[in-house]
């Protein structure tokens, strides 16, 4: 193994987690479900906080693992999740409640995201997290920074896609639509953006005023 490779595992295994996270990565795992890593969780809940999030959406409720993340160190901050899928938001309520999280902290929306996000509120959110079905993920994002407000971000979890985004040889319709991102964001003016490999890659996209 590497440095690099090295420093990976290093930072992946770092983070400490509560219990409620580390049940809801059991849950994940029961599942069939890819949560975000220690590593990405740590690092979008230290993204709320340096943001200040009071309003933070995501798209992908899962077991709970990310929106868990996002509210960890924010008391005041309100959630709302989206998933298309009852069964795994069911399994997440419990682990809000072992969190010590007021019901009126976070809403759970059962909805197609795609559907769902053309319906909020411009400017409405801090920050919002989208993991999400990738084969609609251009317009997540073309809709998410309407949703969010001027310095608000975008953070999108798996952005380097299983390392596929880095092999030229990759040609498949998903890892084609996260170089389609890449492109835009990166050449974009209305945002500035950061690629990191933490998980299985970290896209922030914050929004710049007009």
């Amino acid at each position: 193994m590497n440095k690099l490779s090295s420093n990976w595992q290093y930072t992946e295994h770092f983070h400490a987690e509560p219990e409620p996270i580390t049940r809801a990565r059991r849950l994940s795992l029961e599942f069939g479900i890819a949560p975000v890593s220690r590593a990405t969780a740590a690092v979008i809940a230290s993204t709320a906080v340096m943001t200040n999030a009071k309003k933070i959406c995501e798209l992908g409720t899962g077991c709970g693992v990310s929106g868990l993340s996002l509210l960890r160190h924010l008391p005041q901050a309100t959630l709302t999740s989206v998933d298309i899928e009852s069964e795994f938001q069911n399994q997440a309520k419990p682990l809000f409640q072992a969190a010590g999280i007021a019901a009126s902290r976070y809403r759970f929306i059962t909805q197609d995201a795609s559907q769902m996000l053309p319906r909020f509120e411009n400017n409405s959110y801090d920050l919002l997290l989208i993991d999400a079905n990738p084969s609609n993920l251009l317009g997540y994002i073309e809709h998410g920074l309407l949703v969010v407000r001027q310095g608000g971000s975008i953070l999108v979890p798996n952005a380097l896609w299983h390392g596929q985004v880095a092999d030229p040889a990759a040609r498949d319709s998903i890892t084609t639509n996260f170089r389609d991102l890449l492109a835009a964001v990166v050449e974009s003016t209305a945002v500035a953006t950061s690629l990191t490999p933490t998980g299985n890659g970290l896209l922030t996209i914050t929004k710049l005023a007009e």
